[in-house]
C-alpha cells in the first residue's frame, strides 16, 4: 500500500522567488520517491534594491505579498501537508526584512524563516547531494545565488568545511563586490583544497542548470572547465538581447548568467577542478528533504 503526501518549499532568493511542490510516495520496504509536481518561479529581483538601498521597496513588498498569497492558494489547491518558506541574503540584509516577513504572515499565513549562509548550506546538504559524495573522492560544492556564494569541501564522504561569501550575481551586476572579497574567496578555496591532489566540483543554482541543459549532456555527466570557459566567452560576446533571442534565455536569466559563470570558472581555477557535476538540486529540494526527514524522525519518536 502506498502513502502519498505533497510537500511545499518556498525559496525567497535575491533574484527570484520559487514555490516547489513535491509528491512524496512511500512504499513499505523501499526508499521513498520524491516526484517534482510543480515549480512556480517569480522573478522579483529583491537583491537589486536591497544591496544598493538597504531595504525592500514598497513596490516589491507588495509584489511579495501578492506572490506569497498566490503560493498559499496554490498549496491549498495541491493539498500540501507540510511546507516551509526560507529567505536568503536579500531579505536577511534588508533593514525592513523582518517587518515584511511579519506582514506576509498576516496577509497570507505563510511564515518566512530568514536563514544565514550556514543554514542554507546545511539544508542543501540534506538533498541527494550525498549520493554524489563518494568516499574515495573530493568535491568542492559551489552554490551561486543572487546575493552570495556558498562553498563546501567534501572529502571521504564528509563535510570538511563550509563558508559563505558575499559574491552573488545581482551584487556583481550592480558593481557591489569589492576586489578584496574576490581575494578572500580565492585564498579560502586555495587553502582548503591545496592538500587534495584530485578534486571535482559540484555546481548548483539556476544559472549552472541552464548552462548544463543547453550543453546537451546526459544527467550525471560533468561539464569540463574547457567547455565552461568556451561558453563564458560566448556569453560575453553576445549582447543581452542576443542571449534572449539566440540562446533562448529568460530575460531575468540572460544578464545574471554571465557573472554566475565567472564565479564557477573562478572556483574551478582556484581549486584546480577540471570538471563540474550539475545535479538538479537547490535550496527548495533541501527544504523538501528536511521536512520529510523531520516527519520520519517524529514518527520514530512517537513509536518508541
Amino acid at each position: 500500500m502506498l502513502n502519498i503526501e505533497k510537500y511545499g518549499a518556498v525559496d525567497i532568493g535575491s533574484n527570484a522567488i520559487r514555490l516547489l511542490v513535491v509528491t512524496v510516495i512511500e512504499q513499505e520496504g523501499k526508499d521513498p520517491i520524491f516526484k517534482k509536481t510543480s515549480l512556480v518561479r517569480v522573478p522579483i529581483r529583491l537583491g537589486a534594491e536591497v544591496f544598493l538601498d538597504g531595504k525592500i521597496s514598497d513596490g516589491n513588498a507588495a509584489r511579495m505579498i501578492d506572490a506569497m498569497s498566490a503560493f498559499r492558494l496554490l498549496m491549498n489547491t495541491h493539498g500540501i501537508k507540510r511546507y516551509r518558506a526560507c529567505a536568503t541574503s536579500a531579505m536577511r540584509e534588508a533593514s525592513n526584512g523582518t517587518h515584511i516577513a511579519d506582514v506576509i504572515k498576516k496577509e497570507s499565513g505563510i511564515v518566512i524563516n530568514i536563514i544565514d549562509g550556514k543554514d542554507e548550506a546545511k539544508i542543501i546538504a540534506s538533498t541527494d547531494l550525498k549520493t554524489l559524495i563518494q568516499d574515495d573522492k573530493v568535491f568542492l560544492y559551489v552554490d551561486v545565488g543572487g546575493g552570495s556564494t556558498e562553498l563546501t569541501v567534501f572529502a571521504n564522504g564528509k563535510n570538511v568545511c563550509s563558508k559563505s561569501f558575499k559574491i552573488g550575481t545581482v551584487r556583481l551586476l550592480e558593481g557591489l563586490v569589492d576586489e578584496s572579497v574576490w581575494n578572500e574567496m580565492k585564498t579560502w578555496i586555495k587553502s582548503e583544497t591545496k592538500d587534495f591532489k584530485k578534486l571535482s566540483m559540484i555546481g548548483s543554482g539556476g544559472n549552472i542548470n541552464t548552462i548544463f541543459k543547453k550543453s546537451g549532456k546526459k544527467l550525471g555527466k560533468p561539464l569540463s572547465y574547457i567547455y565552461l570557459s568556451s561558453y563564458y566567452k560566448k556569453l560575453e560576446y553576445l549582447s543581452y538581447e542576443e542571449r534572449i533571442t539566440e540562446l533562448d534565455m529568460n530575460p531575468d536569466r540572460a544578464d545574471v548568467v554571465v557573472p554566475a559563470t565567472k564565479i564557477y570558472l573562478s572556483a574551478m581555477k582556484w581549486s584546480k577542478a577540471k570538471n563540474v557535476f550539475v545535479p538538479k538540486i537547490g535550496l527548495s529540494d533541501g527544504i523538501i528533504k528536511s521536512l520529510y526527514n523531520e516527519k520520519v524522525a517524529a514518527e520514530i519518536t512517537n513509536n518508541e
